[in-house]
């Protein structure tokens, strides 16, 4: 080990990240209702204590993008993307602590966020610091992005990416991976159906057009198309599905209902588009013909999030991925990701590659009562951020302090 890395890994401890983290979850920040402000504050004043660089930017009143930034030399950069909001707690109930304590037992930090990703923000703003502090000067600028609306309709990356590309080498976007290496994610988009028939007496419903029966017919092609795109499996993550969340309709019993709205989740594969996918829609849509019932029909994409693929040879991947490996969570191979990320964004505007590469799970953990992450998966995203920043971007200036 080399002696600038030895010096920045003595500042990355278990009670620094978990201090950082306690800090990020205790901030609060559901989503809805869009209550980032209190995340964002928080980030920046714990930024600011470690002497880096912030800046922030609302997208929405008291709903900002905030900007921790190492700087470096002119050379390229690197940028670790995240987000600020959290899916709120639930019923308090569920829950055998306070959803916002952030209480630590046994090794693991409970608390909303703490997986999803407070503690992946705690990691980067960590690894920075240690950087900062040991006088290491990266070549290029090293940045965390920290946007808002992640959970719901992506405001603050869709802000992000309207600035023009700046000059980086890659994306680390911190979500949890159980610290495995992600190069491909799916992803995810939101359809929008509404079903419209004629009102009438339940007693004479020939008076009337159902449109919950002509919505129980999307519903069911919807389903066919789920199971059409199951041959469409990429080799990391899987097949596009579809899936109906919501259906909604009617007023009462005694009424032939005159509205019927169906709410869709597409999972999208990485380069497909997200104008072919409304297009299908409206193609298996027309071919239900609705209209011969007196019924029509309406179709929007309220949200999309592309998925994307990086190439697993690329130097940024490689590097990242040994540096994740050699700071304690062994080796592993690369991995796909069924979830979608703001990373997709990224790599669709400004062609950079992406990996996905954070603490705690998000199958077991994010989103659910008792979310947790272990200070242990800190500790090691931590070192593994450090390494990466250090190799990648080759020191100048003194190598230790």
């Amino acid at each position: 080990m080399i002696p600038a890395e030895q010096a920045v890994l003595s500042r990355i401890t278990a009670e620094r990240v978990t201090a950082l983290t306690q800090a990020l979850v205790r901030a609060r920040g559901a989503n809805p209702p869009g209550e980032e402000a209190a995340t964002a504050a928080e980030l920046t004043r714990l930024a600011r204590e470690l002497h880096l660089q912030v800046e922030s930017e609302e997208v929405e009143p008291g709903r900002p993008n905030v900007r921790v930034t190492l700087a470096g030399g002119e050379g390229p950069g690197l940028l670790f993307l995240g987000h600020t909001d959290v899916v709120p707690p639930g019923e308090a109930a569920d829950w055998s602590t306070a959803p916002y304590a952030a209480t630590l037992a046994e090794g693991r930090i409970t608390g909303r966020g703490s997986a999803d990703m407070k503690g992946g923000l705690a990691a980067v703003l960590l690894a920075m610091a240690a950087v900062r502090e040991t006088a290491v000067v990266p070549s290029g600028p090293v940045r965390l992005d920290a946007l808002c609306d992640e959970e719901q309709n992506g405001l603050g990356i869709r802000r992000l990416v309207e600035q023009p590309a700046p000059d980086l080498l890659g994306c680390v976007v911190a979500e949890p991976t159980d610290l495995t290496t992600v190069v491909a994610a799916r992803g995810a988009s939101y359809l929008h159906v509404e079903v419209r028939g004629v009102a009438a007496h339940a007693g004479r419903p020939q008076d009337g057009r159902n449109a919950i029966s002509g919505a129980a017919l999307v519903v069911a092609d919807l389903d066919r198309w789920h199971t059409e795109l199951a041959t469409r499996a990429h080799p990391l993550v899987g097949p596009p599905t579809v899936n109906v969340g919501v259906i909604a309709g009617g007023t009462s019993g005694s009424a032939v209902p005159d509205l019927c709205r169906v709410e869709v989740d597409r999972r999208l594969l990485p380069g497909e588009a997200m104008a072919d996918v409304v297009e299908a829609v409206r193609r298996r849509l027309s071919a239900l013909d609705l209209g011969s019932r007196g019924l029509t029909w309406s179709l929007t994409s309220p949200m999309d999030m592309p998925g994307f693929e990086t190439a697993p040879d690329e130097e940024f991947v490689v590097v990242a991925d040994a540096a994740m490996g050699e700071s304690g969570r062994g080796r592993r191979d690369l991995q796909g990701w069924t979830a979608a990320c703001d990373g997709g964004f990224v790599a669709d505007a400004w062609g950079i590659p992406v990996i996905v590469q954070g603490p705690g799970s998000v199958a077991e953990q994010a989103h659910r009562p008792d979310e947790s992450v272990a200070v242990e998966e800190l500790l090691v995203a931590a070192r593994g951020y450090a390494r990466t920043i250090l190799r990648l971007l080759t020191p100048s200036g003194p190598q230790v302090r």
